[in-house]
């Protein structure tokens, strides 16, 4: 099977991979860098899940894949005073069908909101609050904040396993 992923991001490319090995699952894949058609902060999870799709989307068509997995970041803004971290999924197939899958979600500390509300980036954030370069691209925020417990990779891993297995049961079943 030809799977396509929607991202360059190591923390997205090697989720998908990890899953796709733990289902056993005989593949080729290719990663391709495509706009997600939000913002590059997606502030809620409607955006956050119309990016995934829109990454899937864009890279079966860009890539003649079977399937292709689109994997998006995200935040939500409560209306009180907390910040959420959002993951979403979409794959989608030659068929025409698509399926979505959400991941974890934690709050991020209070000062993050006034950032996040002027425009700065979760990433841009992180690596200023960590003081060091590319935590999107590894741990994520959801790493740093569990203290190591959940990483990105494995959350966005979680995703992948719906996503797939989803997939699976829509080709198995008797309908």
């Amino acid at each position: 099977m030809k799977v396509a992923i929607g991202s360059n991001n190591p923390a997205k490319y090697k989720a998908v991979l990890e899953a796709l090995d733990q289902l056993d699952i005989l593949y080729t894949w290719s990663s391709h860098e495509v706009d997600s058609g939000v913002s590059a902060q997606p502030l809620s999870d409607e955006e956050t899940v119309k990016g995934a799709i829109q990454r899937a989307r864009s890279t079966l068509d860009e890539s003649g894949a079977d399937i292709a997995i689109g994997l998006e970041g995200g935040v939500v803004l409560d209306e009180g005073s907390k910040v959420m971290v959002c993951n979403w999924g979409a794959l989608v197939d030659r068929a025409g069908r698509e399926f979505i899958a959400g991941g974890a979600r934690i709050p991020l500390p209070d000062y993050f909101r006034v950032h996040i509300e002027q425009g700065v980036e979760l990433g841009d954030l992180m690596e200023q609050y960590c003081n060091r370069d590319g935590i999107r691209k590894h741990e994520g925020a959801l790493g740093i904040f569990t203290n190591g417990a959940v990483s990105r990779i494995e959350m966005f891993k979680h995703v992948c396993l719906i996503l797939i297995g989803q997939w699976q049961y829509n080709m198995n079943k008797k309908n």
